[in-house]
């Protein structure tokens, strides 16, 4: 069987689905495997010595002048974007 062929007979077994727990699942799988396939798209590119130590140099500056956020406050404001 082809790939499209699969993909026409997926979506068929799809659209007969009752279930929302399954629908779900498979909507977490599309999700995760979404993600996957755009990190691989942007192929990542090291940062230069001199790209990095700005970077630190810019953390360094910001934590010195309060521009941070602490980890639990971060943790809370990540469980509210469900």
């Amino acid at each position: 069987m082809d790939i499209q062929a699969r993909k026409i007979y997926f979506i068929q077994e799809f659209l007969n689905l009752q279930s929302e727990e399954i629908i779900s699942r498979l909507e977490e799988v599309l999700s995760i495997e979404k993600k996957k396939n755009r990190l691989n798209d942007n192929e990542l590119v090291p940062f230069t010595m001199e790209e990095l130590n700005e970077r630190i140099d810019k953390s360094m500056e910001d934590s010195k002048n309060g521009r941070l956020t602490e980890a639990n406050q971060l943790i809370a404001e990540i469980g509210k974007w469900k």
